[in-house]
């Protein structure tokens, strides 16, 4: 792996990078050490750049959106994290929305307020980026993007634009194809319907009261931290099993909703994966479910 000759080919192309960035700026979880190379490209074509070079070079490469559902190794991340932040322009056209993918889901959803579009009213308030959440499927209040996404531009592994219709993207319960097939989302298009504009602001503005009154967004997390077994909810089975305010360094399971553990105190990556096994364990041994993390580890083990 040179990062020496990858570097200066980034340069010559006039595409942004940092060096040794840390990842505790790009993460809601605010955790994690710092990556090789921070690769922050303007256009979809910078980016099929950079994959190409990257798999030519044989560099390790990691797609960050807003960084709303990762844990950062403490250790940091090998090689190169490229940045869709900049992939931040959204259009309206009828009941259609097409957004890049680093735009942000609370940005989409005003959007869609804004030209009495309903259907997104769900996602006011997930933290994190478009192009997350189709990559996991995000759903809150009876709503998913599955229910509003009708196809989205990628680049491949070689660095070729692909565009994937919702019907061949497999979505599920906090799951796409995107987890297995390695493209990157750089474009989505969404189909929302008219509406009335108070109405949807109404019903926004008491999502976004509810998400407020429930989850501890005073402290860095990264949301849920399990998903929902079926039949159970996993913030419920923690709490029965006395886990609010259980805590490990600077980690500590929530007391305002158990199924969020945060950063209450400069917590490490090792912390809050030390919390995830008492908490995996306590629910196995008392109720025999597994619970799986939502939160996705990445970096240096």
């Amino acid at each position: 792996m040179n990062l020496s000759d990858f570097s200066e080919l980034l340069k010559s192309n006039g595409i942004e990078f940092r060096k040794n960035e840390s990842m505790k700026e790009h993460t809601t979880f605010k955790i994690g050490g710092c990556c090789d190379i921070f690769i922050m490209p303007k256009t979809r074509e910078e980016i099929a750049k950079v994959i190409k070079w990257t798999k030519e070079k044989n560099i390790p490469l990691f797609v960050l959106g807003k960084g709303s559902n990762l844990l950062v190794s403490d250790d940091g991340i090998e090689g190169a994290v490229i940045s869709l932040s900049n992939l931040n322009k959204i259009r309206v056209d009828d009941n259609r929305i097409i957004c890049g993918a680093g735009v942000n889901m609370s940005a989409l959803c005003i959007t869609a307020r804004d030209n009495s579009l309903s259907g997104l009213e769900f996602a006011y308030g997930i933290p994190g980026s478009v192009g997350g959440g189709l990559f996991m499927n995000a759903g809150a209040y009876g709503g998913e993007m599955s229910d509003v996404v009708v196809g989205a531009y990628c680049i491949g592994k070689g660095g070729t634009e692909i565009y994937i219709s919702a019907e061949d993207m497999e979505l599920s319960y906090r799951h796409s194809v995107f987890k297995e097939n390695g493209y990157v989302i750089t474009e989505i298009i969404l189909s929302l319907t008219k509406g009335d504009r108070s109405q949807i602001s109404s019903k926004m503005t008491e999502l976004l009261n509810k998400r407020k009154s429930k989850q501890p967004l005073e402290y860095p997390s990264a949301g849920s931290t399990f998903k929902r077994p079926e039949g159970n909810f996993a913030g419920t089975l923690i709490e029965q099993n006395g886990l609010k305010g259980e805590k490990v360094g600077g980690a500590m399971v929530s007391e305002k909703h158990a199924g969020f553990v945060i950063n209450y105190n400069n917590a490490s990556a090792k912390d809050v994966l030390g919390l995830i096994d008492i908490i995996k364990n306590r629910v196995y041994k008392n109720e025999g479910i597994v619970l799986e993390p939502e939160v996705i580890f990445v970096g240096r083990r």
